[in-house]
C-alpha cells in the first residue's frame, strides 16, 4: 500500500519537476495590473474575466490561479469541460457562456456555475431539475449569432417565470463592431439592449450584472444599464484596436502577460548555397549557422512565419530560415556563440521587440486573437 502511494505520488510530482524544452511564462503582476486598468477604462465596478479558448491561448489553469488574487465577479468560459477544468482551481464562480445539451443538464455543477441559456426548451430542463440555477439571459442586438431577439423575450420570460427556483443573475449582450473606428453601429447596439433591458426591468426581474461590452465595447459603451464588462483579450494585455480608433491609446496601459520561450537543440553550420528546411525554400546567401528549435506549426509557430519570423534573446532577432515545420523551425545565429541548451524567445511581452504579439501581427498579417488561441495547451505554463 504505501509503496503503491509512493509512486501515486511520485507519478504526480514528475511532470511538475520535468524541464521541458519549451515553455509559457504568465506574467502574474501584469495580469492583475490588466484588471484595474479595465475598471479605470470601463468605469465599471464589476469584472468577468473571460478565460474560453483555454484563457485565449495563455492556459485556463495558471490563470485562475492568478485571478484568485483579484476581486473578479466572475471567470467566464464557453464550455462546461471548460470550467471542469477549473472548479477545484478557482475561488471565483464561473460563468458558462456555451450551449449545454439538455442530456447533460443533470451532472452540471449549478452552485459554483451560472449558465447562459438560450432558449426556453433549455430552460425548462434546468427548470425541471428542482435545483436553483442562476442564469444569465443573452440579448441579440445585432450580432446576430446568439441570443433572443426582441419577439422572443416575453415568452422566454414567461417560461422562466414559471420555475421558482431560476434565478435571473444577469442580461448580456455582444456588441459586433466595437473594433471599427466608426461607432455607429455600436451606439446602435446599445439603444436596443437599453430598452430590451427596460423591458425586463419592468417585469420585476432584479439582475445583479448587467454585462454589455468587451475590452473594446468597455470603453465605447454608454448604456444606461450596465455594471459588468467582460474582459478578453485586454486580459492578456493585447489591444484589440488599431492606431485609427481614437480610443486605441486608452488601451495602451495594458500590459502583455505572456512569454513563450525555447531550447536550441542543434547547431549545424551551412555552406552558402545550401537549402533549408522542406521544399528548399530558402538558400544560405553567405555560409551560416543555423539553430534548431523544436517549436513549429504544431506548438502555435504559424506557418505565415517561414523565413519571415523571428526568435530573440531579449536584445537580438535571429530570422527564421525556411518553412517552418510542424515540431521544429530553423533560426540563423551566424556570428553569435550559442550553444545546444541554450534558450531563445519566441514570444516576447515587449510590445516593441519583433517578436512581441503586437510586432508578429502587424509584420505578417496575422489576428492576434487566433495568433494566441494557436499555442498548443500541451505547452507548459509557468507563473512569473
Amino acid at each position: 500500500m504505501l509503496k503503491k502511494l509512493a509512486k501515486q505520488t511520485l507519478a504526480k510530482l514528475s511532470p511538475n519537476s520535468y524541464k521541458t524544452l519549451n515553455w509559457i511564462e504568465i506574467n502574474k503582476d501584469k495580469t492583475l495590473h490588466n484588471i484595474e486598468i479595465a475598471k479605470t477604462f470601463s468605469g465599471q465596478k464589476n469584472i468577468i474575466a473571460v478565460l474560453k479558448a483555454n484563457a485565449y491561448g495563455h492556459g485556463i489553469v495558471a490563470l485562475s490561479k492568478i485571478l484568485n488574487e483579484s476581486d473578479c465577479s466572475f471567470i467566464a468560459v464557453d464550455g462546461y469541460f471548460e470550467a471542469s477544468k477549473i472548479l477545484d482551481i478557482t475561488n471565483h464562480k464561473i460563468l458558462v457562456m456555451g450551449y449545454i445539451l439538455k442530456e447533460n443538464i443533470h451532472l452540471l455543477n449549478t452552485k459554483r456555475c451560472s449558465y447562459v441559456v438560450q432558449d426556453e426548451a433549455t430552460l425548462v430542463a434546468l427548470g425541471e431539475t428542482g435545483k436553483r440555477v442562476n442564469i444569465h439571459v443573452e440579448l441579440n442586438t445585432g450580432m446576430n449569432r446568439l441570443g433572443l431577439s426582441e419577439p422572443e423575450l416575453d415568452s422566454y420570460l414567461m417560461t422562466l417565470k414559471q420555475f421558482p427556483n431560476l434565478h435571473l443573475e444577469g442580461i448580456m449582450s455582444h456588441l459586433a463592431d466595437a473594433d471599427n473606428n466608426d461607432d455607429y453601429y455600436t451606439v446602435h447596439q446599445v439603444k436596443l439592449f437599453d430598452a430590451m433591458v427596460e423591458k425586463i426591468l419592468k417585469k420585476s426581474f432584479t439582475p445583479s450584472f448587467i454585462h454589455l461590452g468587451q475590452t473594446a465595447g468597455g470603453i465605447k459603451e454608454k448604456s444606461s444599464y450596465t455594471n459588468t464588462m467582460r474582459l478578453g483579450i485586454g486580459l492578456y494585455g493585447l489591444n484589440p484596436l488599431t492606431k485609427k480608433d481614437g480610443s486605441f491609446y486608452k488601451l495602451s496601459s495594458l500590459e502583455p502577460i505572456l512569454e513563450f520561450k525555447t531550447t536550441i537543440i542543434k547547431i549545424i553550420d551551412l555552406k552558402k548555397g545550401e537549402k533549408i528546411s522542406y521544399g528548399g525554400t530558402y538558400v544560405t546567401t553567405k555560409n551560416s549557422t543555423i539553430a534548431v528549435v523544436p517549436i513549429g506549426y504544431y506548438e502555435g509557430v504559424p506557418r505565415a512565419l517561414s523565413s519571415s519570423g523571428f526568435l530573440s534573446d531579449g536584445k537580438k532577432t535571429f530570422p527564421i530560415r525556411g518553412r517552418v515545420c510542424m515540431n521544429h523551425c530553423m533560426i540563423d545565429i551566424t556570428g553569435e556563440d550559442y550553444k545546444v541548451g541554450d534558450n531563445l524567445t519566441f514570444v516576447s511581452s515587449d510590445k516593441i521587440m519583433p517578436t512581441s504579439v503586437e510586432q508578429i501581427c502587424l509584420k505578417n498579417k496575422l489576428f492576434n486573437y487566433s495568433f494566441v488561441t494557436g499555442f498548443s495547451e500541451s505547452l507548459k505554463r509557468i507563473i512569473v
